[in-house]
């Protein structure tokens, strides 16, 4: 007999019952080392109880494009591909990699199978198959259960993978018998176990996902003949959705029944056919000669929390958009193609799209948007993230306000200084382009300086905080976010969260757009490593672009001390070109009134006034032992990990869930390299919100109501290493606790309840052991 679902088991349905209710499946539409059409493929899902063991226990390690050996399990048709020997996460490679995205790539399983990859089964003998022996192995070698694991247990991000296959396993386990799956953590347990061996031992199928309702089917029709417009116009206004939610994980938020998800696509079909999608390595690449179409094409996808990003469709966003986009009079003379670096860069692509209908766009699901750049194409991006601090507050700038960023004719006319990265970048180049950019960037400043000195003069333009977006009317939660980073991962949430951070963003419209095509559109996680560090140093300019225009609302004296306190020690090309002409734009006198001396404190306060949706309910500490926390900088918080879930238990046996959010302080995060060098521990601080913010733990704590005024006090008293090990041994929840699954399992039960769409499953790559 299966496993039997959680909740069943908590209601106590008899046995029998259950037992009729697990026996009764739909027919199994494909073995996964079988032949199989690309349409059977892509509509093909585990069997119920299968699915719910693999999201629960599989998909912490083996669920995006850092999953060991590509295994990726969060779809059957991941399982059915198999492994491959080759990493996605390579900072060596001088030449991009091929692509092995799911559902684009390959679509059938020979089509992988020329890819390199190799299956995890054995059709003649399934106890033979390579899935099957990890699973027993860990069996018949468990790990311990206490303490901490061996150092031979290598958690490191970049360690050195043992993609073994079915023929050398047996060198695999005599030289690794504790390296079962799951890798580093408890085993099943006996009826998780069975579910799974006894699936494997049938060839592990698939069944056929569920039909769509006829109101499901009725709004893709809906929409895919909305994106199919015929006039040039409505076609480019879809290139421009297409280009900024080809990311997104799609949905139908006002239908009845289960969610399905979708992505926005380009299909060598039109709707009503199956989809036959055209796989670009970048959404603005040439889709061919041949007419296409967009598709909204259904993805059985587990929801991973690092990459899961929600975006509803409904009829109020499709007549938002018709009034953003059709509404508007102007005309489409010629639609651009996209040949040449031109299609890179939407400032000469979308010019004839009105800039305030673009801004709108973005700016209303500003936290999707933000997402992107921190979900996007990436799992892991420590390239890309060192680039930002890790705990800062993003404000945005009025739609419609005077401002040249919002001028199409002006950012049409300097569209080449804001040029990106292209993907053919080479190491060395990469070393030179830093100050090409910076060359590029310096005229543009420039340009928009004296733009906007003239347009303060002719309509009187005050520099106060009417400039900056408070969400209009509707009052709309995404005009303040908060960013948070976690080494090689980062969080976005609504709200200005925790205490004030020691940077803050100010972004308008040519801002946020350049920011997605740099690390959205445009970022190649297969691209060469020359690519994804040019794409990281372009990213520096970008960053101080949105500190600069926070820094202009401080008073005149304290704009430089400010910016020459955030780029401590930086090097000489950075101050070189923060210390020029065209960004010494400080003349121009803010007509914020202060009423204190810490300018920078309390022009964030102004911010969060200005702004009714700063303040994130659902993320505010109610518990004053967690909350004072946040109260100062301390060395102490250097010893904690970037991200820890707690668990409190009240006296009625109660469950609370809170997060603790290590940010880190550097002198500067103007390098690339020596992070370490720049560390300031005595600047650190804790940041403590409700529910989970994050999506990779590196540890779990688990205390009681009455225990938690001793937790937050010896965190506060960390000096060591060694105080931290004590912590986790009285506090903490190592890898090797026999209940490690059930606090996991509630930890993420929390989270849907508390989250709803946005919630997604925890990886555990990042769990620690010390």
């Amino acid at each position: 007999m299966q496993a039997l679902p959680l909740f069943l088991q908590r209601i106590g349905i008899p046995s029998l019952i259950l037992f009729i209710a697990l026996a009764w499946q739909q027919p199994a539409l494909a073995q996964a080392d079988s032949p199989a059409s690309a349409e059977q493929l892509a509509s093909t899902v585990y069997p119920s109880a299968v699915r719910e063991v693999v999201e629960q226990r599989c998909v912490a390690c083996h669920g995006c494009y850092d999953a060991p050996c590509q295994l990726k399990m969060d779809t059957w048709m991941g399982f059915a591909r198999g492994a491959h020997e080759d990493k996605v996460y390579d900072g060596t490679r001088l030449l991009s990699a091929q692509l092995t995205r799911l559902y684009e790539d390959a679509t059938t399983i020979e089509g992988w199978r020329q890819k390199g990859f190799y299956s995890v089964l054995d059709a003649q003998d399934p106890k033979q198959g390579l899935a099957y022996q990890m699973l027993v192995l860990k069996e018949e070698y468990p790990a311990p259960k206490t303490g901490r694991l061996p150092s031979n247990f290598d958690f490191s991000l970049d360690r050195e993978q043992s993609c073994s296959s079915p023929e050398d396993f047996q060198s695999y386990r005599e030289d690794r018998p504790y390296q079962g799956m799951p890798y580093g953590f408890p085993g099943l347990d006996p009826e998780r176990l069975h579910t799974l061996t006894q699936w494997l031992e049938d060839g592990a199928p698939g069944v056929a996902a569920a039909p769509l309702s006829s109101e499901e089917q009725l709004a893709i029709g809906k929409w895919e003949a909305f994106f199919n417009g015929a006039s040039d116009k409505q076609r480019l206004v879809s290139r421009y959705i297409y280009e900024h939610l080809f990311i997104g994980n799609i949905y139908f938020d006002t239908l009845p029944g289960p969610r399905n998800w979708y992505s926005l696509v380009r299909s060598r079909t039109p709707p009503g056919e199956p989809i036959d999608i055209i796989a670009t390595r970048r959404p603005y690449d040439s889709p061919g000669d041949d007419p296409f179409f967009y598709r909204l094409q259904r993805r059985h996808l587990s929801l991973l929390a690092k990459r899961h990003m929600p975006y509803a469709l409904n009829p109020d966003r499709m007549e938002r958009w018709e009034a953003l986009f059709l509404a508007p009079e102007f005309s489409v003379d010629a639609l651009p193609g996209y040949d040449g670096k031109d299609s890179a860069n939407p400032f000469i692509t979308f010019q004839q799209l009105p800039v305030q209908s673009r801004y709108r766009f973005m700016l209303e699901e500003a936290h999707f948007t933000i997402m992107a750049y921190i979900k996007g194409p990436v799992c892991r991006g420590q390239v890309a993230l060192n680039v930002i601090n890790d705990h800062f507050w993003v404000a945005f700038t009025r739609p419609e306000v005077a401002d040249p960023s919002q001028n199409a004719a002006f950012l049409a006319k300097h569209a080449k200084e804001m040029r990106l990265p292209q993907a053919k970048a080479t190491l060395v180049g990469t070393l030179i382009q830093w100050h090409s950019y910076a060359k590029g960037q310096r005229k543009f400043l420039k340009a928009k300086a004296d733009a906007t000195a003239k347009l303060i003069k002719e309509h009187n333009i005050a520099l106060d905080l009417d400039i900056i977006w408070d969400g209009g009317s509707e009052q709309n939660d995404n005009a303040a976010l908060t960013i948070f980073r976690h080494m090689d991962s980062a969080t976005v949430v609504k709200g200005f969260v925790g205490q004030p951070p020691k940077t803050m963003w100010v972004i308008d419209y040519s801002l946020l757009e350049r920011i997605h095509y740099l690390l959205v559109a445009g970022f190649d996680v297969y691209g060469a490593v020359g690519h994804q560090l040019e794409s990281r140093l372009y990213m520096d300019f970008l960053r101080m672009e949105g500190e600069q225009n926070f820094l202009l609302f401080l008073p005149e004296n304290e704009r430089i001390k400010v910016r020459d306190y955030w780029y401590r020690g930086a090097e000489s090309h950075v101050t070189d070109y923060l210390f020029s002409p065209e960004n010494q734009r400080y003349e121009r006198p803010t007509s914020v009134d202060y009423k204190t001396n810490a300018h920078r404190l309390e022009l964030m306060e102004k911010f969060a006034s200005h702004i009714p949706a700063s303040v994130n309910e659902r993320l505010t500490v109610k518990h004053q032992a967690l909350a004072e926390l946040m109260d100062s900088q301390n060395t102490s918080f250097s010893y904690l990990p970037e991200v820890a879930f707690v668990q409190i238990i009240d006296r009625r046996g109660e469950r609370d869930y809170f997060s603790l959010i290590h940010n880190q302080a550097l002198k500067n995060n103007a390098q690339l390299f020596q992070e370490e060098d720049r560390r300031v521990p005595a600047e650190d601080t804790l940041t403590v919100t409700h529910g989970m913010t994050g999506a990779y733990p590196n540890m779990y704590f688990q205390l009681t109501e009455g225990e938690l005024a001793g937790f937050a006090k010896a965190i506060r008293n960390l000096s060591s290493s060694e105080d931290y090990t004590a912590l986790v041994d009285r506090y903490g929840v190592r890898r090797t606790a026999p209940w490690f699954w059930k606090l996991n399992d509630d930890m993420y039960d929390f989270h849907r309840e508390h989250v709803g769409e946005e919630a997604g499953l925890f990886d555990l790559n990042r769990y620690e052991n010390r």
